[in-house]
């Protein structure tokens, strides 16, 4: 699985989840408006590792806490249905095993204690009813999450605006590009902050004139 170096995701983490999107031009590569973090402040980047869940069925997931690379942030497609996959338990174990955090589009529980384990997780719903451990449809490989392809390897982040998964292949490209437009957003704040206009600054002045 791709490995990423601890300043790409440390910059992708300072960048945002909104800037690396924009950068990308990939219309695809953002996860559903609906998946949040389940505790403020939460945030994490790094490799996916995707999984498949049957609806209402944890197997999957406790089969990837065993299996994903040590650093990985599973990424987990239920196809939205809505259950408690996840809770306290499995994330004292994914600590142990090493992973990073997860993203799921289904539901999670036992919110006070994934705070206080500081483990990011986001997800489409907060739910108490349980779930099976019966079947799994896939582990490790490619899935699409509310639209989005997710392959091993990917680069995922997530954080207060919202989740994103860029290709591996183009991570690095993205990361630069990102990197790009956030100093120059940042040029561009410094002469807001100095009387400029954004109607000058980003070239409006004939919609200034029309309307």
């Amino acid at each position: 699985m791709t490995i990423y170096t601890e300043q790409q995701v440390q910059q992708a983490l300072t960048l945002g989840s909104s800037t690396l999107f924009e950068a990308s031009g990939l219309k695809d590569s953002a996860l559903d408006h609906q998946i949040r973090p389940v505790w403020q402040g939460a945030r994490v980047a790094g490799p996916a590792y995707p999984v498949a869940c049957a609806p209402g069925d944890n197997l999957g997931i406790q089969l990837a806490v065993e299996r994903a690379p040590k650093g990985s942030v599973l990424v987990v497609t239920t196809d939205n249905f809505v259950a408690g996959y996840w809770g306290e338990v499995l994330t004292v174990y994914a600590k142990a095993r090493g992973l990073k955090g997860l993203i799921i589009d289904g539901g999670v529980r036992d919110i006070d204690a994934l705070e206080a384990h500081q483990f990011p997780v986001f997800s489409r719903a907060i739910s108490v009813r349980g779930t099976l451990k019966d079947s799994v449809f896939s582990i490790g490989e490619p899935i699409k999450i509310t639209g989005t392809p997710v392959q091993a390897g990917d680069f995922v982040l997530a954080d207060t605006d919202g989740v994103v998964v860029i290709p591996a292949a183009q991570a690095s490209t993205v990361l630069d590009k990102s990197q790009t437009r956030e100093d120059k957003e940042r040029a561009m704040m410094k002469q807001l902050a100095e009387g400029a206009t954004t109607i000058d600054l980003m070239g409006l002045q004939d919609m200034r004139e029309k309307f």
